[in-house]
C-alpha cells in the first residue's frame, strides 16, 4: 500500500504501548523520525485514550501544533489548547458505571473535561460534571468479563480497551476513528491518506479506516490482525520503522 511517495498526509500515532516506551517516554529515533515525517509535509496527530493534560507534553515535546486526538476521540483539538469538539458522556450513564464498579470492588477511573476521578477519589456531584471517559481495570479476567457483560446491557455506549486488563468506555459512536474523519474534514484530506498507528482495541477502528492501518510489535492478536502491516515492538521503537518503511519510503 505504500508504493506511491507523498501518498499520506496526516500519521495518527497512539502513546501508550505505541511512541512511548515501558517508561513513557519517546525514544530519541522515534522523536527523530516524527519529526522527519513532520518536516516531510505530514501531519502528525497524536491519537490517544488520555487526556488533554497528560497528552500535552508529548506534542510539545515533538514540537507538533497539530490536531490532537484525545480520551479516545472524546476531544478533538485543532491545535494544542484549541478545542475543537468535546463528546460528553451523560452523567446517569456515569453514575450506573460506577455503580458496576463498587459492585465488583474493581478498580476504576473516569475523565471530566477538567479532573481525572478514580476509585481512591471520587466525587458526591456526578450530574454537576462534565464527563468524558470511564474506565476499568482489573487483571482478573473472570471479573473483567463479568464487568463487560453489565456494561454491554446499558445502551448507548462505546466499549474499547487500551491493555488487556481495562475497558474503556466513551460515548456511543465516538472513537479514533470517528475523530480522525473530523480531522480529514478540518484538514481536507481524505481517509485513504491517513496512517494509523497503534496496539489496543482503542486503535482498531482507526486502523481498519485509514488508508494504512500499522499494528505494533506488541498489539493485541485482533489488533494485528485488522491491521495492514506490523511493526516492530514499543520498545524497539517500532514507531520510527513504521515511518521510515511505509510512510516515508
Amino acid at each position: 500500500m505504500a508504493d506511491q511517495v507523498g501518498k499520506y498526509k496526516l500519521l495518527a500515532l497512539d502513546l501508550d504501548g505505541t511512541l512511548l516506551n515501558d517508561r513513557s517516554e519517546i525514544s530519541e529515533t522515534n522523536a527523530e523520525w516524527v519529526r522527519k515525517a513532520a518536516e516531510a509535509g505530514i501531519t502528525v496527530c497524536v491519537s490517544t485514550g488520555r487526556g488533554f493534560v497528560s497528552a500535552l507534553p508529548f506534542a510539545e515535546q515533538l514540537g507538533l501544533q497539530t490536531p490532537m486526538i484525545t480520551v479516545n476521540g472524546g476531544e478533538i483539538w485543532t491545535k494544542p489548547h484549541a478545542i475543537h469538539r468535546r463528546t460528553l458522556l451523560a452523567a446517569d450513564k456515569v453514575m450506573k458505571l460506577h455503580a458496576i464498579a463498587e459492585r465488583h470492588d474493581a478498580w476504576f477511573w473516569a475523565y471530566t473535561t477538567e479532573e481525572i476521578y478514580n476509585k481512591e477519589r471520587w466525587v458526591d456531584d456526578t450530574p454537576a460534571r462534565h464527563w468524558l471517559k470511564f474506565g476499568y481495570y482489573t487483571e482478573d479476567l473472570a471479573m473483567l468479563g463479568s464487568i463487560r457483560e453489565q456494561v454491554e446491557k446499558i445502551e448507548g455506549l462505546e466499549l474499547s480497551n487500551s491493555s488487556p486488563f481495562n475497558i474503556e468506555i466513551n460515548p456511543e459512536g465516538v472513537s479514533k476513528a470517528t475523530a480522525l474523519m473530523e480531522v480529514c474534514r478540518m484538514r481536507g484530506f481524505d481517509m485513504s491518506e491517513v496512517v494509523a498507528v497503534g496496539d489496543s482495541l482503542n486503535d482498531i477502528a482507526a486502523i481498519r479506516e485509514a488508508g494504512l492501518g500499522i499494528a505494533m510489535g506488541n498489539a493485541q492478536d485482533e489488533v494485528k490482525a485488522a491491521a495492514d502491516v506490523v511493526t516492530g515492538h514499543h520498545q524497539d521503537d517500532g514507531v520510527a520503522q513504521a515511518i521510515r518503511q511505509y510512510v516515508l519510503c
